[in-house]
């Protein structure tokens, strides 16, 4: 059965697939041909893509990949960036760990190759190799490695695990039954594992196109007569869900502090979890029956040992995480008395408001500056 599936995966890729280059340009010769099982691809911006498509869509990376190559078109180029730019080109794609470990690996990855990385012989082409680099893991892996080198690889993405799950009607959700799922979509590579990187791309494919998470085009599917969800005339309800949390919701007072000079006053958070390395307003969290102005009042004493006037609010921003939901209430400050601190923060800056484009801030920032720059009468940096 295997066997069958595979071919009849391929049968409908060749036909249907997401083959055009410029939609996935990393997985094409530089001659823009789809490559043969024995032709080797750069594995740079494969490994860039597979990154960024790490909780994001195609259509979102596609334009960020492509700034991405413009700015640091060889490894060689994103080792010896600075973070700073390496952050600003990420900027808007969300958990931005992802790209300071990206540079991270890249000087490894340079550092192991010690020599011309355009020989593409010498990258590393084990599944250990790349599991031993930050933020990679196995599916990340198998895709870079089945992608570059058509090595016989299995891979589980999202689309994979809901595939899967709608193929066999599984009763619980996928991540709690992960070996059984690797051992399923490591069954489709290897039935035909010479064509491993056209099997993944295809399964991928399948999952984007017609096996969606609303409204399957079931009817298109080349896998419909063994699909366990459809002769059940049930694959809305696959994969199954884990039980809903309560999302918590905080309220976090910003201010935007200005000195006599006209300057703006920004801190770069430490580098730690999702957003760490950016560049943002200082605030924090408002606390029961506290006023939004005694907030930012405290926070940035406390955070920057500073004391301001908190003045006119320039705009609310709502914003929601996976795990959690914020309002931002920012308003503007003037600068009363203290020396800025970074006493929670890696390092603190004035800055002209003309340069706060120059500095990668997280998305919910982009609106703030925007509020901040028409208040001001300027045009917007962004």
């Amino acid at each position: 059965m295997p066997e069958t599936a595979a071919s009849l995966l391929l049968d409908w890729w060749q036909r249907f697939g997401r083959r055009e280059p410029a939609l996935k340009p990393w997985m094409f010769t530089p001659e823009g041909v789809w490559p043969l099982p024995e032709v080797l691809l750069d594995p740079y911006g494969i490994w860039i893509a597979e990154v960024m498509l790490q909780q994001t869509q195609l259509q979102v990376v596609l334009p960020y990949w492509q700034r991405w190559m413009q700015a640091f078109p060889t490894l060689a180029a994103l080792a010896e960036a600075d973070e700073q730019s390496v952050l600003l080109r990420w900027q808007g794609l969300g958990y931005y760990s992802r790209a300071r470990r990206l540079h991270a690996t890249a000087r490894l990855l340079l550092a192991l190759i010690d020599a011309d990385p355009a020989e593409l012989a010498l990258w590393p082409q084990d599944l250990d190799s790349w599991l031993a680099f930050p933020g990679i893991g196995r599916s990340t892996a198998g895709g870079i490695l089945s992608s570059a080198f058509n090595s016989p690889l299995a891979i589980l993405d999202g689309n994979v695990r809901r595939v899967l799950a709608r193929l066999m009607a599984h009763p619980r959700p996928p991540m709690r039954d992960q070996v059984l799922f690797w051992t399923w979509s490591e069954a489709l590579i290897a039935a035909i594992p010479q064509r491993s990187r056209d099997l993944n791309q295809a399964l991928m494919d399948l999952g984007a196109t017609l096996c969606t998470p609303r409204n399957p085009s079931c009817h298109c599917c080349p896998w419909q007569a063994s699909c366990a969800a459809y002769a059940a005339s049930t694959p809305e309800l696959y994969p199954v869900k884990e039980a809903p949390r309560s999302i918590p919701f905080q309220v976090i007072g910003v201010g935007v502090v200005l000195n006599g000079e006209g300057e703006v006053l920004i801190d770069q958070r430490l580098n730690e979890g999702l957003l760490g390395g950016m560049w943002e307003f200082p605030g924090g969290k408002q606390e029961p029956g506290e006023a939004i102005a005694d907030t930012i009042r405290r926070e940035l004493r406390e955070e920057l040992a500073i004391d301001v006037e908190v003045e006119q609010e320039l705009i609310t921003v709502e914003h929601a995480y996976s795990h959690k939901k914020l309002r931002f209430v920012v308003h503007r400050c003037r600068w009363l008395s203290g020396e800025p601190q970074p006493l929670a923060s890696q390092q603190v800056r004035w800055v002209k408001p003309e340069e706060l484009g120059n500095f990668p801030f997280p998305a919910a920032n982009g609106r703030m500056i925007a509020a901040l720059m028409d208040h001001l009468g300027l045009p917007s940096t962004l």
